[in-house]
């Protein structure tokens, strides 16, 4: 009885086998119609998502790959243009050093001229000067030799050679004073 006791207290756990049987044919019915409609649908949206998950990806990849590109492109794209720009600071450069220098040449020319000019300038109103005063002296040189003899000179070879005589003295008195 002891046995019995024990093997009904352990029914009460167990179903009956015709319980067990049912339940085997719905759990394979259930699964045949799981597997059949249900999980197509669940693999198709599955597949779907890692297709998007993938494309995805791959448009990540190659729209990193474009921006590693087109990084790379204007980082050439900039070395060239300061490049460029080194290139044309120089050139500048050089063309103001070529300006400047061009602009001191004329100036110095231009100087140059202006002195030779005025040198020219001076010499004729020397020459002028010396002409008017020679004229001046050898009018006052005839007057104070009239003045000195007390008569008039009428020989023109006489009167000349005096007054060439008194100015070769009065240009050398002069002559001496400019040397000084």
């Amino acid at each position: 009885m002891a046995y019995a006791a024990e093997t009904n207290k352990l029914a009460l756990f167990l179903p009956e086998p015709y319980d067990v049987i049912w339940s085997l044919v719905i759990l394979v019915v259930l699964a045949a119609f799981f597997y059949k409609f249900v999980m197509p649908k669940f693999q198709a949206i599955l597949d779907e998502r890692a297709e998007k998950i993938e494309g995805g990806m791959s448009k990540a990849a190659n729209v990193q790959r474009e921006a590693d590109e087109l990084k790379s492109q204007m980082e050439e794209e900039l070395a060239q243009a300061q490049a460029d720009a080194a290139k044309t600071r120089e050139q500048a450069r050089a063309q103001a050093s070529k300006i400047v220098d061009e602009a001191r040449q004329r100036a110095e020319k231009d100087a140059a001229k202006i002195i030779s000019e005025a040198q020219h300038s001076i010499e004729a109103q020397h020459k002028h000067a010396m002409t008017s005063l020679q004229g001046e002296v050898s009018v006052l040189a005839a007057a104070l030799a009239g003045k000195i003899l007390a008569s008039k000179l009428d020989d023109d070879t006489v009167g000349s050679k005096i007054i060439d005589h008194v100015i070769d003295e009065v240009g050398d008195v002069k002559d001496s004073a400019q040397n000084k």
